[in-house]
């Protein structure tokens, strides 16, 4: 076994020219790879210029995030697309009435980034308002719609509240008609006006269908506002029932119950955002029309009133109905 395994390795050293062959050939390979940098870039360039093109590119990236779905109804930029940016104050609150708020606790579900709720707040004079939403984003949002309106609400205010200037600081030195500062009451205010936002409005991130709420709590006045159909599309009927009897459950005797829902045409139009939603909308029993008979009939409300006519002309955002229930 040994002269065989020294045969090998005798013929490979006697033959050097066999083996140099291989060698070269291999260094002959490198060498021409070396020396085609172009081949080699020409792959490089070729990764380069499809990443370049998806940079280069914003349509495709920015049809995208279009296609970003909002299953719950959460757009970010909700009220924009409704009211405009053009107007200062939701067109609802034309034909909200101030009995409904007044020195009132509220609860605006599905609040969105809670604009209308704020305006509701300074416009009507709450006791107390909550906004809840089931994105977490949107609250954090509204939190800052807040911060602002208080932020400009005080500096509203900082003029009106100024000290009137000594008569000694005038320029005419006269002294009979010196006024002195008024005294400024560290005590709570009793007046809803004198109130800061911040003692009114509050805002957190609910599910209103599937959480548990204290029996204890209750409001004078609940908003619902374009969410039936989300509940409905992601909850079923069931949802939709359960949103009706929480909120007669959740109302004091005498409570106000705003409804606007979303016509079924909506409902279609929304049904394939989600696998949930476009089951659910193939189950749907319960269509909007259907709602006022349900409420009063069945969830127990006594009179209900349509206030919708009260928003004819305004933007087209503002078609859908607009229902009054009391409790």
């Amino acid at each position: 076994m040994g002269s065989i395994a020294m045969g090998e390795g005798d013929n490979q050293s006697r033959n050097p020219a066999k083996n140099n062959g291989k060698k070269g050939t291999l260094k002959g390979e490198d060498q021409n790879q070396s020396r085609n940098p172009a081949k080699n870039n020409s792959k490089k360039r070729n990764v380069e210029g499809e990443d370049k093109n998806q940079s280069q590119n914003p349509e495709k990236s920015n049809s995208q995030k279009r296609k970003k779905v909002f299953p719950w109804g959460n757009y970010r930029n909700y009220y924009g697309y409704r009211i405009g940016q053009d107007l200062d104050e939701d067109p609802r609150l034309k034909v909200f009435r101030k009995e409904w708020f007044e020195g009132k606790d509220c609860l605006d579900i599905g609040c969105n980034n809670g604009r209308i709720t704020i305006q509701i707040a300074k416009k009507f004079l709450c006791r107390s308002i909550l906004g809840i939403d089931i994105d977490y984003n949107l609250v954090r949002d509204a939190d800052q719609n807040l911060r602002k309106a208080v932020r400009l609400e005080s500096s509203a205010k900082r003029p009106a509240n100024a000290s009137k200037l000594r008569t000694e600081d005038r320029p005419n030195g006269n002294l009979e008609h010196r006024e002195e500062p008024k005294e400024v009451s560290r005590e709570p205010s009793s007046s809803m006006e004198d109130r800061n936002l911040f003692d009114i409005v509050s805002f957190q991130t609910d599910n209103f269908v599937k959480s548990h709420h204290s029996p204890e709590k209750r409001y004078d006045t609940i908003l619902c506002l374009s969410v039936a159909k989300w509940i409905q599309l992601n909850w079923g009927d069931d949802g939709l029932l359960t949103l009706f009897a929480k909120t007669w459950k959740m109302l004091r005797p005498g409570g106000v119950f705003v409804l606007e829902p979303q016509p079924w045409k909506s409902y279609e139009s929304n049904r394939l955002v989600s696998e949930t939603t476009a089951i659910n909308y193939r189950n749907i029993m319960f269509r909007p029309e259907q709602f006022q008979e349900i409420l009063l009939d069945k969830v127990g409300f006594r009179t209900v009133e349509d206030v919708t006519s009260e928003l004819s002309g305004t933007k087209a955002g503002f078609n859908r109905p607009v229902l009054v229930f009391k409790k």
